[in-house]
């Protein structure tokens, strides 16, 4: 009896010492299947966090090692870093919940419909929609805004196409914005039919309306921000590269996270616009550990479904139309010298091929004397092959893969089969520069990083439409999508040194899925669905565990 006690007190000695030696954790993760997109770790079993940083990568044995105040077992799912978008926009994302839903109607019949019910029993100073596309009806023709003049006649309506380029409005926002058959603004077009208003504005000349449009509150632009971050958590997203933000929208952002209201991190492009380039310019960048401020957006032309593309050559289903530049070549090439004198990046929308190589050349003239600018060219979409060398270390391409497969059903009808050598060339540009950022251009595509993820590997639609997938040689690997969608989109925001990866010291943001992004099949990647979303080490959003 006395050497059962003495055992059972040895024991208890062992226990005692061995939990005295364990060091205090918030969480340790294990029994996971853990990619951490590191090269010096490329798989592990279990992790432990601390003071929202990764503090040890392992095995099971950190169990042992550590004593923490949260375990997780995570019975075998996959845990990949937080998945960073590296081109969107957030509070359009936000602001669309409040607007009138327009993605995915069949016809223009069905839009009237769809803004019809949204106004009724409503007192509205103006009606605000988006998403139509005119390629996804069976006539497709831009619509025009005879119907609108009659169920509208007394508050303007203004409804944004999908890809934010094109804008349908009625007479009363004509009117309203003092546009007639005689006016001109350039860098876009003002749609006419033998001579008369169609409604349709593309690109520059849409501003002439939004100016009179009332103006979203302070108090919503808090609730867009707040709604849309939930759909990004719901999504596995926990860094967002936010492309185009005023001064004043980005303030609001800070503050939010300073409260604790928004809990997303944000890689802020700024609006080029005069009052931002001068404010910016003065201030220098701006960083925390939640906001990051260095970059500036700049548009150098339209969109390819509008037509708003700057082609090289005339439109193949549009004979004499070109595009247009939105900011002009010189314009482009000044501020290129500008940034380059200052710490902050520049990040250039870029769809046609004249487009494409005029940012490029204004890139390289630019940072001769630059050694690591990492400028991006957002979107990179209809490139010219010859142009593609203009691609290097220093110029990033920053691509959306559900382009490719949202547009593939008439590209084709736009630019020929000559000018599809060039067009989505994902694998082509990853090869030139060494790296590709991946987004979704929310809320233009999907805010799903699984669409993102399936459109690059498989080129396909959810039909698996083409066979063999849409341009396939520029398919991506698994290893390359989902680096193009952590540490590569870390990279590309200067953020490599503290996410985009489960490192030791970096922050611990995390997803963790129900299934194998790297096994799965192709079929099966669009049913993948986030278990639980982890910002710092904590639960921004879970469907599974608490």
């Amino acid at each position: 009896m006395k050497n059962k006690r003495s055992l059972y007190t040895i024991a208890l000695i062992l226990g005692f010492l061995l939990t005295s030696c364990q060091s205090k954790v918030d969480l340790i993760v294990h029994n996971a299947n853990v990619y951490t997109l590191s090269q010096k770790n490329a798989k592990a079993t279990a992790f432990v966090v601390n003071n929202g940083k990764f503090l040890d990568i392992g095995g099971e044995e950190l169990l042992e090692q550590y004593s923490a105040k949260k375990v997780l077992d995570l019975q075998n799912l996959p845990v990949y870093p937080g998945f960073i978008d590296s081109h969107c926009h957030f509070l359009n994302l936000g602001l669309s919940l409040q607007q009138v839903d327009l993605v995915g109607s069949k016809s223009f019949e069905e839009v009237l419909e769809r803004v019809t019910r949204f106004e009724q029993n409503k007192d509205l100073t103006a009606l605000i929609g988006r998403g139509w596309d005119q390629n996804d009806w069976e006539i497709k023709k831009l619509p025009t805004k005879e119907q609108l003049d009659v169920l509208f006649p007394n508050i303007p309506v203004a409804l944004r196409r999908i890809d934010g380029h094109a804008l349908l409005v009625n007479q009363k926002a004509l009117d309203l914005a003092g546009i007639n058959e005689e006016t001109f603004v350039e860098g876009g077009e003002i749609v006419k039919s033998n001579g008369k208003l169609t409604g349709v504005l593309i690109d520059a000349p849409m501003k002439l309306v939004t100016n009179i449009l009332p103006k979203p509150s302070t108090e919503e632009k808090v609730k867009a921000f707040v709604d849309a971050e939930e759909i990004l958590f719901a999504n596995g997203l926990t860094t967002i590269s936010v492309a185009g933000l005023d001064k004043d929208d980005i303030f609001i952002i800070d503050s939010l996270q300073k409260k604790g209201v928004l809990n997303m991190r944000v890689y802020a492009m700024i609006s080029n616009t005069p009052e931002n380039i001068d404010y910016y310019l003065k201030a220098g960048p701006y960083k925390t550990d939640k906001l990051n401020v260095r970059s500036f957006k700049v548009y150098a032309d339209g969109a390819l479904g509008s037509r708003g593309a700057a082609l090289k050559e005339s439109y193949s289903d549009l004979k004499n139309h070109f595009g247009a530049f939105i900011t002009p070549k010189d314009s482009l090439e000044s501020l290129a010298y500008k940034l380059a004198a200052s710490p902050f990046q520049m990040n250039t929308h870029a769809i046609g091929d004249a487009a494409n190589k005029v940012v490029l050349q204004a890139y390289q003239k630019a940072l001769v004397f630059s050694d690591d600018p990492r400028w991006r060219v957002e979107h990179a979409q209809i490139i010219d092959t010859a142009d593609i060398a203009l691609f290097n270390r220093k110029i990033l391409p920053s691509v959306q893969p559900t382009h490719a497969t949202s547009d593939m059903y008439w590209a084709e009808n736009r630019l020929g089969k000559e000018r599809l050598l060039g067009a989505y060339a994902n694998k082509a540009l990853l090869e030139r520069s060494g790296r590709i950022a991946l987004g979704t251009d929310f809320p233009v595509e999907d805010v799903s990083p699984f669409k993102t993820f399936h459109s690059a590997v498989a080129r396909t639609d959810s039909d698996e439409f083409p066979e063999g997938g849409y341009l396939p040689q520029n398919k991506l690997s698994r290893s390359e999508a989902l680096s193009g969608m952590t540490i590569w989109g870390a990279y590309a925001n200067f953020e490599e040194k503290e996410k985009g990866s489960i490192e030791v010291g970096k922050m611990a943001d995390f997803v963790i899925l129900d299934r194998d992004l790297t096994k799965v099949s192709d079929k099966r990647i669009l049913k993948t669905r986030v278990v639980a979303t982890l910002i710092d080490g904590k639960i921004v959003y879970s469907n599974r565990i608490n």
